[in-house]
């Protein structure tokens, strides 16, 4: 997620009206995503009545914050496919199988950052390249920087949440079963959650 960039110069001009936090300038640095308190995960549409919802607990990421020149920023997340857990074993196997992600033959899905613009406050859009299986698109993320913290260990921490949605079907994932009442078993537009805490590397 290149974090703050600018992806045009019409948001370029915008962004450049807003004034820098000084808050926001001392986080200048890099930064390793801390899994143990971070959250990847979805929400998707399953028999057209409810909710599935999942995350995936292996991953890894670095940020590097320019908070004086946020448009200089950039991060990247690698998140291990096996790893999906819906709570459900049967619908975990079925996921990481072939008729989806196929996670033996690609393990990994990844984003690398291209650009965002500041919304104004502690919003941002993200911009980047989202790469599942075979097939690298483009995906838009909106975020909230939800501040900094000294832990009880004395590490510095980020923090930001946001969501962004897509169609699954695009990135080749396509199984799905129609339902006798009409509609799929799967919807083919799925909800990205992204809640990320991230430590100050040292000096």
């Amino acid at each position: 997620m290149g974090l703050f960039g600018r992806k045009n110069n019409e948001s370029a001009i915008a962004t450049a009206t807003l004034p820098v936090d000084p808050a926001l300038a001392a986080l200048t640095g890099d930064y390793t995503i801390d899994p143990a308190h971070s959250s990847i995960g979805f929400t998707v549409r399953h028999a057209m009545v409810t909710n599935v919802r999942g995350t995936f607990a292996e991953h890894e990421g670095s940020l590097k914050l320019d908070g004086s020149n946020p448009g200089a920023s950039t991060a990247s997340i690698d998140v291990k496919i096996a790893s999906i857990d819906t709570g459900i074993g049967d619908r975990d196997g079925h996921l990481r199988s072939g008729d989806f992600f196929d996670a033996e033959q690609f393990p990994l899905m990844s984003f690398r950052s291209t650009g965002a613009e500041q919304l104004g406050g502690d919003k941002y859009r993200i911009t980047g390249d989202l790469t599942i299986k075979d097939v690298t698109k483009p995906l838009a993320i909106d975020l909230e920087f939800n501040g900094t913290a000294t832990d009880v260990y004395g590490n510095e921490r980020v923090g930001f949440e946001g969501s962004a949605e897509i169609l699954r079907s695009e990135w080749g994932l396509t199984w799905n079963a129609a339902l006798e009442t009409g509609g799929v078993m799967v919807s083919d537009k799925v909800k990205l959650n992204f809640d990320i805490s991230a430590i100050k590397n040292a000096a």
